[in-house]
């Protein structure tokens, strides 16, 4: 098959988008090589580079295109895909060219969350507006979607009347680094670099509201005492993010929370933690703290779990599908259940030991072979 790819978040996207779609690109590559995998780039990027024998990169010819890469990407380039022999394209982030039916070509869509219909309150409205059009428009003309989560199925049939046999849920998998166990001389060399504590709770994730990181900081408000332990926070925000460190500000906790993107050794890496640092980060940590009140999926605890991390997590939305039945579940809403969760796990090793063992025995429910299987049979099932 020669399978095509919106291209704009493995190239130019530093977080969950970018990284999913990097990860999928690449496991399908190296799993299946006997298949063809072009990424539509509407420029080229400096920051990632996604190469291989079966990989091709395919950026606007035309004048037109270089010109108005957002036009090429979202419409111009079906003349691409048609000049190419695309037998199946794959966008990868809620969105497929307009008109794609008419060329003949099979499409599937991953829609990832629905968080702009759930929590409209968090966005601007012109951006709803504009998501909510998006998202219609790929879930009704797409011949497939591909959910990332059973929580994203029922609310895409729920929210876009969309009939349930044309949804498939495709458990995503991490990137394999996570897998790897670090030395003591990796992690000593990690705390080293960013000045890190010797012990940590540990958030991952974009600084908004309905992660609910102000909930996490109320908790160590209340366990500043007992056990003391700081927060390493690896994320960035905005307007929310200053309501947090007001918070902090307010109850004298700058001592225990660090902004790791706000240290200088981040912000000389282009802003962000290289991946391969990312395992060492988790593996550094007592315990990730996730109480998220809802997510298309909530990769940060995967990505925990394959680090044999123990996680916090909340029992709403899908972090339960996702966390299985190691994690530490609370209501995301009550920094008293967030502080009795962190104070369990760092006072009791022998229940961090079974959370460990519980979590990667899940994990692998989430194998990169399965993962990649299951979305080649989707795609099978158009050609």
């Amino acid at each position: 098959m020669n399978i095509g790819f919106d291209g704009k978040r493995a190239f130019h996207n530093r977080t969950g988008l970018g990284n999913f779609s990097r990860t999928l690109i690449r496991l399908l590559s190296s799993h299946y090589p006997e298949h063809q995998y072009y990424l539509f780039n509407p420029k080229r990027s400096a920051e990632f580079e996604i190469t291989g024998p079966s990989i091709h990169e395919v950026l606007p010819g035309g004048i037109a295109g270089k010109l108005f890469p957002s036009a090429w990407r979202s419409s111009w380039v079906k003349k691409d895909l048609e000049r190419l022999k695309i037998d199946i394209y794959h966008g990868v982030s809620h969105e497929i060219p307009i008109g794609i039916q008419r060329t003949g070509i099979p499409s599937i869509v991953t829609i990832h969350d629905l968080i702009h219909e759930r929590h409209p309150d968090q966005y601007n409205p012109i951006d709803v507006k504009i998501y909510r059009k998006k998202f219609r428009y790929a879930c009704r003309h797409s011949d497939k979607i591909m959910a990332i989560s059973l929580q994203t199925k029922n609310d895409i049939i729920e929210l876009y009347n969309i009939p349930e046999e044309k949804i498939a849920v495709c458990y995503q998998s991490c990137n394999p680094v996570f897998a790897k166990q670090a030395s003591v001389e990796e992690k000593e060399k990690l705390r080293a670099k960013y000045q890190l504590p010797e012990a940590f709770f540990l958030y991952v994730g974009a600084i908004v509201e309905r992660k609910n990181l102000l909930n996490i900081c109320k908790a160590i408000f209340i366990l500043k005492n007992e056990p003391g332990i700081p927060l390493v926070i690896a994320g960035e925000g905005g307007k929310y993010k200053e309501q947090v460190k007001e918070y902090i500000r307010e109850h004298g906790l700058e001592d225990k929370i660090i902004f790791l993107y706000e240290r200088k050794q981040v912000m000389a890496d282009f802003g962000f933690i290289p991946m391969d640092e990312m395992p060492v980060l988790y593996q550094s940590a007592i315990a990730m703290i996730y109480p998220s009140s809802y997510e298309g999926f909530g990769a940060p605890v995967l990505e925990a779990l394959w680090s044999r991390l123990p996680v916090i997590t909340s029992n709403v939305s899908c972090l339960p599908e996702v966390g299985g039945p190691g994690s530490y579940y609370v209501d995301p809403g009550s920094p008293e259940e967030i502080a009795r969760g962190m104070k369990r796990i760092y006072g009791d090793r022998f229940l961090a030991t079974i959370m460990k063992d519980k979590g990667w025995e899940h994990a692998l429910k989430f194998s990169p072979q399965q993962y990649v299987d299951s979305v080649i049979e989707l795609y099978k099932s158009l050609w």
